[in-house]
């Protein structure tokens, strides 16, 4: 009787603490979403959104070259870094024992943890440098580059995951490998991957140090992939670091949408996902 009470002591306190740790896990979050909403809210209007930014020292103006320019460049490097990411991925999950597969899996650890700095010196030098200009296609392309490996792992993982016997199903009904691969391995585990898009996605939207060498900013309207492009990180590090309150009030305002880009982009894979195979949107 003193064991049994002991051991639902034990496990109460465990699942007491998982608890806790989930409780700990969401704080930064909340905190920092809390603490955007406190110093950025009262500076997003219509104008923030439509406007241009306003000479120093004059109050107003938004931010909607640099919001534009951050979705060109997210979906540049995107347009980039999925396709790769996911095939190589694909080819790491069904060759995982060749010797291809297993240089390609340590160098994508390690250019996980590559500095964002270091990525951005080497476009400098490999896009910006030879054509003589910043550009928004190179800064995509920077970007793209982070992609690449972030997802190359999370979909060798979320492939791995899906049971072998539904691959030799497929096969046994007479599917080609090839086929098996996409229409069956590829789908099932298709949820997995959308989020490890997503986190690689909200991984690049927030980066600067890499636009500081390719896309360097601008404070004009500008869509054009061979000029220099405003995003809402650029614009967030020159306005933090002025010495004006109004542009402190529209740098909290500019984060406080690049946030909310990656949730809604969230929120909408999470609904589009689950919807395609009838599951319930909770």
């Amino acid at each position: 009787m003193t064991n049994a009470r002991s051991r639902h002591l034990v496990s109460g306190a465990m699942i007491g603490l998982t608890y806790l740790a989930a409780a700990l896990a969401t704080l930064p979050l909340l905190f920092i979403l809390f603490h955007l909403l406190v110093k950025g809210a009262s500076s997003i209007s219509l104008a923030f959104f439509t406007h241009m930014p306003r000479p120093v020292g004059e109050p107003g103006g938004g931010m909607a070259n640099a919001i534009v320019g951050t979705l060109i460049l997210i979906g540049i490097a995107s347009a980039i870094g999925l396709p790769i990411g996911i095939g190589a991925g694909l080819h790491l999950a069904e060759k995982k024992t060749t010797p291809l597969a297993h240089t390609a899996r340590f160098l994508a650890d390690v250019l996980n943890g590559l500095p964002s700095i270091v990525m951005g010196i080497f476009a400098w030098e490999v896009l910006v440098r030879p054509i003589g200009h910043f550009s928004a296609l190179a800064g995509g392309v920077a970007l793209g580059a982070m992609m690449i490996p972030l997802v190359t792992r999370t979909t060798e993982e979320m492939l791995l995951v899906v049971p072998t016997s539904l691959r030799e199903a497929a096969l046994a009904l007479g599917y080609p490998k090839w086929r098996t691969s996409i229409s069956v391995v590829l789908r099932t585990a298709l949820a997995g991957i959308v989020t490890g898009a997503l986190v690689a996605v909200a991984r690049i939207a927030g980066e600067t140090a890499p636009l500081l060498f390719t896309a360097l900013g601008n404070q004009f309207w500008s869509t054009s992939f061979r000029e220099p492009i405003a995003a809402l990180p650029l614009q967030i590090f020159t306005y933090a670091t002025n010495a004006y309150d109004e542009l402190h009030r529209l740098a909290w305002a500019g984060a406080l949408v690049l946030i909310s880009i990656v949730l809604v982009i969230s929120l909408a894979a999470r609904f589009v996902t689950r919807s395609r195979f009838g599951a319930p949107v909770d």
